[in-house]
């Protein structure tokens, strides 16, 4: 049958009421009568992965089933991003605190009015109610240790942090006197036990002596509070990420911090002691690494070569701003890279004429940055020679050195690390990076989780449970206009656990108990293999039919799970077989659930700077918008612990 016979046979099918399979139509063409009428034929897989799960719906046919439909068609929206809340603060109940050091000072610490939140609050009060020692004050005056911490602070940023957090006054005696107090209003208790105001009556006068009196203990218990909160943020992180959004889920590190003033008492240098707490991880060291480079090279002029953010470039055009797209390479190429096309760099004359050896030079460029080698100079090429300014890279590294205390300090011997904005995933084992290779994470309105699990199964050949969020967003007004559409598909639907033709199913009603699934086929969403992680969110790592997003630089484009580009190869690391094994297993046609034995974990993180395997930190973009977030609680934080 001819094209056009079988597009015309196809339209009279549909307006007569006759199935696509009368006409030998298979199941894996078959078309909705709007993609027929525009002349597409698509398969089932670019169907169901065009958008990632299922075809997308045109404004016209949105506007139509508008039209037609009766009923409010529901929705399932995602997690949200939260305006951030910082912990909250408390006093620290310094009354009947008692530090084993007794001076003339020690009885004003009652007085003292710290803030602090409630977790660190709770072990200085630990500290000093089991008869602690005084540890910032020494013979009526300012420690030495206290003056270590305090030069510790001011390193804070070495460490990601903010000085402003642990900030403090370091008290001094002055001869000002302070007997011309101003009167101030007393509470007191009437005598039905409501408050009532009592007349103004002037303050008891206060010799200088003992105003300092008084600011040493503020100070002593003040210190002792900014030294447990460094203590905690050193190591956990200055904010919890499950307040930023709902797609964060990650448990916080358990801090001790009972023996945080302990052990700053029994240290030669108190400020040594606090620095030794930062993450032992090497990938925190590097960062830290690169943020004082980063910061030492801030003042240095280097030329900036600017580039237009909408430069579209081919092979064989011309265009004026190809001598600054040189002048990038040879800024922001690697030496090897320059050495290899050092006859053309030399060559180059400052023309606008894109040749064939300019074209091999930005392929060369664009391969060993990770982007697809083909020559044509389009925005994510223009992004990587423009480079991320010092500025951006420093607020990356920050908040990269922040999101590593979310995650072990030791990641394991053997795992697998999912980069969602590097768009590529890395299997470890033995300690070093065996192998990585790229991703499709989800798109930005349907968004990866950040989150940490463990990987315990590869299911070869495997069903396609559809979610609810693609049922109801995606294929309900499709089923509402055609009851028949997952039967074309070659879906199966249960409801209540039973099977029934998706015809026979009240489309208009709840969907809770009905679930769909896609049986295995080389059609199948999924590919030819899933490897699970069992978490809440139901994400996991899946083979996938459309190989060409591979080729895209952006591949945030999935519904949340991430595809892989090799993952037989993965799938053979993380079962410890050979590739051939797991072919072998899928040639079977069966679906089989092979246990992973091993313990892997697997952590699906989100970092827009990371080491490399050889310990280069490399800069992504901010797909989500994350780091945003993460600056905007950084923001927050410090407004709170100030306030």
């Amino acid at each position: 049958m001819s094209n056009f016979h079988q597009k015309t046979s196809l339209a009279l099918a549909l307006l007569s009421g006759i199935s696509f399979s009368a006409l030998g139509t298979s199941r894996a063409e078959a078309l909705t009568l709007m993609d027929m009428l525009r002349g597409k034929r698509q398969s089932v897989q670019e169907q169901v992965e065009g958008q990632v799960g299922m075809p997308a719906i045109s404004g016209a046919e949105q506007r139509a089933i508008d039209r037609s439909d009766p009923e409010p068609l529901p929705k399932v929206t995602g997690p949200k991003y939260y305006t951030y809340k910082a912990e909250s603060m408390r006093l620290v109940k310094a009354a009947g605190l008692a530090p084993a050091t007794s001076t003339t000072s020690t009885r004003f610490m009652a007085e003292a009015k710290v803030s602090a939140p409630a977790d660190v609050a709770a072990a200085v009060e630990a500290y000093y109610a089991k008869g602690g020692a005084l540890l910032w004050v020494d013979k009526d005056d300012v420690s030495e240790r206290a003056r270590m911490v305090l030069a510790g602070f001011e390193k804070a940023e070495e460490f990601g942090l903010d000085p402003a957090d642990y900030q403090l006054k370091v008290p001094s005696l002055t001869t000002a006197s302070v007997t011309d107090a101003q009167p101030v209003a007393t509470t007191i208790a009437a005598t039905d036990g409501s408050p009532s105001t009592a007349p103004d009556l002037p303050a008891a006068p206060v010799s200088p002596a003992d105003q300092y009196q008084k600011d040493l203990m503020q100070f002593e218990l003040a210190l002792s509070a900014k030294v447990v909160l460094f203590a905690q943020d050193m190591q956990r992180g200055r904010i919890d990420p499950n307040r930023i959004s709902g797609y964060h889920d990650l448990k916080r590190r358990d801090v001790n911090l009972a023996t945080v003033l302990p052990s700053a008492a029994q240290a030669v240098d108190a400020g040594a002691y606090l620095a030794s707490l930062q993450p032992a991880s090497p990938q925190f060291a590097a960062l830290k690494a690169e943020l004082a480079h980063l910061r030492a090279e801030a003042g240095a002029s280097e030329p900036v070569v600017r580039l237009p953010q909408d430069l579209v470039l081919k092979p064989g055009n011309q265009n004026a701003e190809l001598a600054n797209v040189i002048a990038a390479i040879e800024k922001r190429g690697s030496e090897a890279l320059k050495a290899t096309h050092a006859a053309t760099l030399a060559a180059y004359q400052d023309t606008p004429d894109y040749a064939p050896e300019l074209v091999e030079l930005v392929k060369g460029f664009q391969k060993e940055i990770g982007l697809k080698a083909d020559g044509v100079i389009g925005p994510a090429t223009v992004r990587a020679m423009a480079g991320h300014s010092a500025a951006d890279k420093i607020e990356k590294v920050i908040v990269a050195m922040e999101q590593t205390k979310w995650l072990p300090n030791d990641l394991g011997t053997r795992y697998v690390f999912i980069n969602q904005p590097a768009f590529r995933v890395y299997y470890h084992e033995s300690g070093q990076e065996q192998f990585s290779m790229r991703v499709v994470v989800g798109s930005k309105s349907n968004q990866t989780y950040f989150f940490q699990d463990e990987i315990k199964t590869v299911e070869v050949n495997p069903y396609w449970g559809v979610p609810q969020s693609i049922i109801i967003n995606e294929m309900l007004p499709k089923l509402r206009q055609d009851p028949n559409y997952l039967d074309r598909l070659g879906y199966q639907v249960e409801v209540g656990g039973k099977a029934v033709p998706s015809n026979s199913v009240n489309w208009f009603g709840s969907t809770q108990s009905i679930s769909v699934r896609q049986p295995p086929s080389s059609d199948n969403a999924l590919g030819e293999l899933k490897i699970l992680f069992p978490n809440s969110h139901a994400i996991y790592m899946h083979d996938t039919p459309s190989k060409s997003f591979f080729q895209k630089d952006m591949r945030a484009l999935s519904h949340g799970c991430v595809r892989l580009a090799e993952p037989r190869k993965m799938a053979a690391a993380v079962l410890g077989i050979s590739e051939a094994d797991v072919g072998a297993r899928i040639a079977q046609g069966k679906n089989a659930a092979l246990p992973v034995t091993a313990n892997i974990p697997v952590y699906v993180a989100y970092f827009t700077a990371w080491p490399n395997k050889d310990g280069k930190v490399e800069f992504f973009d901010d797909v989500y918008s994350r780091d945003d977030a993460v600056m905007k609680a950084f923001v927050e934080t410090t407004r709170a612990r100030g306030a």
